[in-house]
């Protein structure tokens, strides 16, 4: 139903907001609500690696934490198609390690569209479309 279509789609970018008055926790209790979870709070802080932060604000995170953090609510919450726009936005060489090892650990039952301007965001996938190629 067309009413129940966000309900199948998880989404990352990093121009998306977060609601920066909650902590770490809760905000991945809040997300539940919304969402199954594949995994307990504990877990999820573990994947993110963002077990000592569990108490801090999300104001308070660096452009990096809020976006590996978007990339976890996308893909360890339920969902069958994953969209991530420019994943590796505001993440450093390590992290961006974690965003693919994540990626190819818990995508490969959904459908993933990555849109990027960078390779090294998208080289892991079976098929790529090129906007170019599409261009008159």
């Amino acid at each position: 139903m067309p009413d129940q279509f966000f309900s199948h789609i998880s989404l990352a970018a990093p121009y998306m907001e977060l609601p920066e008055e909650f902590t770490l926790t809760e905000m991945l209790r809040f997300h539940g609500k919304f969402r199954k979870s594949r995994f307990s709070i504990p877990d999820l802080l573990a994947m993110l690696e963002l077990e000592r932060e569990k108490d801090k604000e999300i104001k308070d995170f660096s452009s990096g934490m809020k976006q590996r953090l978007k990339i976890g609510l996308a893909l360890f919450f339920d969902s069958e198609i994953v969209l991530l726009d420019e994943p590796a936005t505001n993440l450093d060489t390590k992290a961006t390690t974690w965003y693919r090892n994540m990626v190819q650990e818990h995508a490969p039952d959904r459908t993933l569209i990555i849109s990027s301007n960078q390779e090294c965001e998208y080289d892991f996938c079976q098929e790529v479309l090129n906007i170019e190629d599409y261009k008159r």
